[in-house]
């Protein structure tokens, strides 16, 4: 008994034995394996030419959404997306799977294909396309490129021809879209409707212009993503890859009209394209009780084809002495500083010479002394006429000293004259003002400034001054996109801009805009001229040549007003003569003559209003 229990003992014995080599060999396994793993995942680098014979090529491919529309604002399509397909084929597909009867049957359906492919593109025969996919399937080609590109209506044509109506894993159809940029109507408002250029490499100074630049990232929406392998023969969408789906953009209302903007461009292009002399010219039309810009024309002559184009956004980006619309400013300062109590408020003539400055004689002011008989003017006799030397006497007399500057300083910095306020585009200039402290200063500054030179503004900001005036002194923010903002609740009161309005009334019945009288409404609005300096900081080159810039700015009708409007012109040097009363002063009429006709507010109002 004693001998059979040492026996189970020292086999007992020998199976633990046997467990625990196999423990430890387990273990010793485990840990080895643990190192490799830890190895493999810290140190172990493959061999780079075995990786890349054995691991097929993935290719992240963008897949840019439908670019939103801009749309004008009665919702008709100012710039649009339009998709384009082209079609590939893999001529490869179901080759190694097919029994010879379904391979026959593939083929037959080829046949069929062909007859449509060639019916839709019109490029080629039937036959043609029959031995380009019979090629393409004996030679093992994955990626035969299938006619050209092709609209949405052709590509719902080309989905629904035979083979390829049965899918992609059966036809082998493969489809790239692209999406191309139209714009329904042309050059009308390209500037201001603007462009993105995708094209990183190109060299440009702005890839970002206009309401599309500014808008981008609303008009752009989230682009999607998708994977495709390398192949010996082209590129082929690898069945299974993640697919993030593009999100298209939004669409982008805007205040612009349309037919507006048409008859704005078509206004001025009438006007300045008989003129060789003249470089450009911009309009815009805006709506007085909410800023809306219902047109923005610019027009640039170009250098390679001498037309008028759409280059340049000239109402926002370029800045210059405004001349003599300028004395609107200095008028409503005096007016709201109380130094001016009424407009039939007179001045001594002094011959036209402004005391203590050493600004030019005004001759005009001794033409009104030899024929009116006085020595005397007043502050409405000198608006009509658009006397420098009444405005520059308003600014001196009312101003003095640094003290005295700075306030009518302020006051321009009060209308809004004086920043660059944020607006719907890129570009708006920051005015030119300036002050007793940054430069060395006299009354001949300060006179000068009060008949519209020394300064920089650009035509929206002298627009957005104007519209204010025609909206009782609330001052509305311009724009394109945002919808109605206040700039200033009150740059004057409703009385001084009563008598604003009167004095700027009396500019177009009697004064230096009388051009505009026999327009279809009563117009209330200032003309204003002046000249650019050369490289030299002259305002005359070496042959007596000077270059211009002429300057309508008012809004209509003068007793209910609606829309306020500038037309600037840019000359180049020349010898002609280009005053705001002229050329910019005929194209605003024929605006206002065109939109009278069709604008509803005048439906029913056959006589122009007293």
């Amino acid at each position: 008994m004693s001998e059979e229990r040492n026996i189970k003992t020292v086999e007992r014995d020998r199976i633990g034995k046997i467990l625990y080599i196999l423990y430890l060999l387990l273990l010793v396994g485990a840990a080895v394996l643990i190192a490799r793993i830890v190895y493999i995942q810290l140190f172990y680098a493959p061999n780079q030419k075995i990786l890349k014979a054995l691991t097929p090529a993935s290719i992240e491919k963008r897949i840019e959404p439908v670019r939103g529309n801009i749309i004008d604002c009665n919702g008709r399509l100012l710039a649009m997306s339009f998709p384009t397909y082209q079609i590939y084929m893999d001529c490869t597909v179901l080759k190694d799977k097919n029994t010879p009867e379904e391979e026959e049957q593939w083929i037959a359906k080829v046949r069929e294909l062909s007859i449509g492919l060639a019916e839709v593109y019109g490029d080629k025969e039937a036959t043609a396309y029959y031995k380009l996919i019979r090629d393409g399937r004996k030679s093992g080609r994955k990626y035969v490129k299938i006619g050209h590109k092709i609209g949405r209506n052709d590509y719902n044509r080309v989905i629904n021809l035979p083979l390829f109506r049965e899918g992609r894993y059966k036809s082998g159809m493969i489809v790239e879209q692209e999406n191309i940029r139209q714009y329904p109507y042309g050059k009308l408002a390209r500037r201001t409707i603007g462009f993105v250029r995708n094209n990183k490499a190109e060299e440009v100074t702005n890839n970002h212009v206009g309401l599309e630049g500014k808008f981008d990232y609303i008009l752009h929406g989230r682009e999607g993503v998708e994977w495709l392998r390398s192949t010996d023969y082209g590129r082929v969408v690898n069945s299974d890859s993640a697919y993030v789906k593009a999100i298209d953009g939004q669409n982008l209302q805007t205040t612009i009209n349309i037919d507006y903007q048409d008859i704005a461009d078509k206004a001025l292009r009438e006007e300045i394209e008989i003129e060789p002399d003249l470089e450009g010219g911009c309009m815009v039309l805006m709506e007085v009780k909410t800023g809306a810009i219902r047109a923005m024309v610019n027009l640039l002559r170009s250098n390679e084809s001498g037309n008028f184009e759409e280059i340049q956004n000239l109402a926002i980006g370029r800045k210059a002495e405004p001349g003599s619309v300028f004395k609107t400013v200095t008028l409503m300062s005096v007016l709201n500083d109380g130094f001016v109590k009424s407009l039939d408020q007179t001045i001594p003539t002094n011959h036209g010479k402004v005391a203590h400055t050493g600004i030019p004689v005004d001759k005009h002011i001794g033409d009104w002394e030899y024929s009116h008989h006085t020595n005397r003017i007043s502050v409405l006799d000198g608006f009509k006429i658009s006397s420098n030397y009444v405005f520059g006497t308003l600014a001196v007399e009312n101003y003095k000293g640094k003290k005295g500057a700075n306030r009518f300083i302020q006051n321009i910095y009060n209308y809004k004259l004086g920043e660059a306020f944020d607006f719907d585009l890129d570009g708006l200039q920051t005015p030119t003002i300036p002050t007793p402290e940054t430069r060395y200063w006299t009354d001949t500054d300060l006179g000068v400034m009060g008949y519209g030179y020394s300064t920089g503004e650009t035509p929206l900001h002298i627009i957005t001054f104007y519209n204010a005036i025609a909206n009782k002194g609330r001052m509305m923010k311009p724009y394109l996109v945002n919808g109605p903002s206040v700039l200033n609740a009150a740059i004057c009161s409703k009385a001084v801009a009563d008598t604003m309005t009167r004095a700027l009334r009396a500019v177009t019945e009697e004064g230096t805009a009388r051009r505009l009288k026999d327009a279809k409404c009563n117009v209330a609005g200032k003309t204003g001229t002046s000249f650019a300096t050369f490289d030299n900081g002259k305002y005359e080159d070496a042959s007596g040549r000077r270059k211009y810039q002429g300057t309508f700015v008012g809004f209509f009708p003068a007793e209910d007003p609606q829309y306020s409007i500038i037309c600037t012109i840019y000359s180049k040097p020349t010898s002609k003569s280009f005053q705001g009363g002229g050329i910019p002063a005929k194209a605003i009429k024929t605006v206002i003559d065109k939109l009278y006709n069709i604008d509803p507010y005048w439906r029913g109002k056959l006589t122009k209003a007293k």
